[in-house]
């Protein structure tokens, strides 16, 4: 017999007084409600918390969103926030809490910004190094650090700041392998994330991405960048610990080496040899 029933039986025998059995019985009903339907405190400036269904929810219609509309931010968003499941994020945070170079990124919570980077500075280095290839990469594909908004669905502080660093890193994986933003680059840029960082959107992109690719653009993706990425993925060492803001000076290609990670075919080439071929057949 749960408490509500006892204390209704109570009432009913007189064994309490009728105004405090009703205080008794009201507070008890309002912590069963509040269990159930109240939202949980903000962790966080910007946190939004969500019950069960609504992250169901969003989880849905943000998949859906991004498959149609893949072009769409906040569908890529929502999914990837929706679906950071506590425990993937939790076994990244033993990941960094693991590696000198993971704690102290979150002892001190960089934010990567076109500010906190200096953009004109990073103009100013040699071209070998990270920074220049990085901000290279900014100006070809015509993008800026300061496009990644803030993490709010995600409940825990820490965990939400490592989904912030894992999404405001993303540019980098892009500029170290030097694949550009078009849906083929993306989804590649994608199997090499969840391959070494475990997002689950990531493996999700990967996966359902390509079905609505034409056959040229999937046998790229098949036969060159799937093995590219599941090789360099698995192989390379945690991305999720490299301090990029540290780094910017280092050689790119001693930092691959180091990493791990192979610098895959140049994605745009192909599809220019590509055409390329496709004209002179129709001229044929």
């Amino acid at each position: 017999m749960n408490e509500n029933n006892r204390l209704a039986n109570k009432m009913e025998k007189g064994q309490l007084h009728y105004k405090d059995a009703n205080a008794i019985f009201n507070k008890a009903i309002e912590a069963q409600e509040s269990r159930y339907f109240s939202r949980g405190k903000l962790n966080y400036p910007g946190h939004v918390p969500l019950f069960t269904f609504e992250k169901l929810l969003m989880i849905a219609g943000s998949s859906l969103g991004a498959y149609l509309h893949p072009e769409r931010n906040e569908f890529i968003v929502a999914l990837g926030e929706s679906t950071a499941i506590k425990p993937v994020l939790t076994k990244l945070q033993t990941q960094m809490l693991s590696d000198p170079v993971g704690r102290q990124i979150l002892r001190e919570r960089p934010r990567i910004t076109s500010t906190s980077l200096d953009l004109e500075k990073l103009r100013q280095l040699p071209d070998n190094t990270i920074g220049k290839t990085y901000i290279n990469w900014l100006d070809r594909e015509g993008v800026s650090p300061d496009t990644r908004v803030p993490v709010k669905y995600i409940d825990d502080e820490e965990l939400a700041y490592i989904y912030q660093r894992y999404r405001e890193c993303h540019d980098f994986y892009h500029s170290i392998t030097g694949l550009p933003i078009i849906i083929e680059g993306e989804i590649a840029v994608k199997l090499l994330e969840f391959m070494n960082i475990g997002i689950p959107m990531s493996g999700l992109g990967a996966l359902f991405a390509p079905l609505r690719l034409k056959p040229s653009q999937k046998e790229r993706l098949y036969n060159i960048y799937y093995p590219w990425g599941f090789k360099s993925g698995l192989n390379s060492k945690p991305l999720i610990n490299v301090y990029w803001e540290k780094i910017l000076e280092e050689d790119i290609n001693e930092f691959r080496h180091k990493m791990g990670i192979e610098q895959p075919p140049d994605l745009r080439n192909l599809r220019k040899k590509y055409f390329g071929e496709l004209k002179k057949k129709k001229k044929v």
